[in-house]
């Protein structure tokens, strides 16, 4: 008898909170409270949004999140926390997960709370979803259109090609790159030959 089709929850799909959209919009700059909206849109058009309230003070940083679930209202608060850059300057934000307690730079929604990946049971990334024949073919692909992106960052304004005579390893991983989208095949006779 064959396995009964499963249809996982993906994360690619899911509503999501990050330390780094905060971040881009402003939110986590010290010492400050600010609140907003977040919204998600398809095509154009909203089909979500939720309040969301930030207090970075010393004492008790957090998110406040703020939004109906079906028909009931939620709002609860997701405690925020730092840790100190390994380069020595600054810090970097975190989550505090509600449910587990980890620390976590990005919220899933799951069910009526966001919270760490590890809470979400049964979800999965998209690619998790392709079988070995197709991930090889996607891994193809993605090296043959990813080489303009490549050519972009190469030819850039400042990209610095080599450092004291030396190439630089961001150099070297792109014409990697190169390398290796000109050898995917073009035709279907070469295809079937791999």
């Amino acid at each position: 008898m064959p396995k009964p089709y499963t249809f996982p929850t993906l994360f690619d799909e899911v509503k999501t909170v990050s330390i780094s959209n905060l971040i881009r919009w402003g939110y986590l700059k010290p010492n400050r409270y600010r609140s907003g909206t977040i919204t998600w849109s398809r095509n154009g058009s909203v089909y979500s949004s939720i309040g969301i309230a930030v207090s970075t003070l010393i004492d008790n940083p957090y998110l406040e999140l703020s939004y109906t679930y079906g028909d009931k209202p939620v709002k609860y608060k997701v405690e925020l926390t730092t840790v100190p850059a390994n380069i020595g300057k600054g810090e970097v934000w975190y989550f505090v997960c509600p449910s587990t307690g980890k620390n976590c730079r990005i919220l899933y929604s799951v069910g009526a709370l966001f919270l760490h990946r590890s809470a979400c049971k049964g979800y999965m990334y998209e690619k998790q979803t392709y079988s070995h024949k197709n991930r090889g073919i996607m891994r193809m692909y993605e090296k043959l259109f990813s080489s303009d992106k490549v050519y972009e960052e190469l030819y850039s304004k400042h990209f610095k090609r080599t450092y004291r005579g030396k190439p630089t390893k961001r150099f070297l991983r792109l014409m990697q790159k190169i390398r290796e989208s000109e050898r995917v095949p073009y035709s279907e006779s070469e295809l079937m030959v791999m």
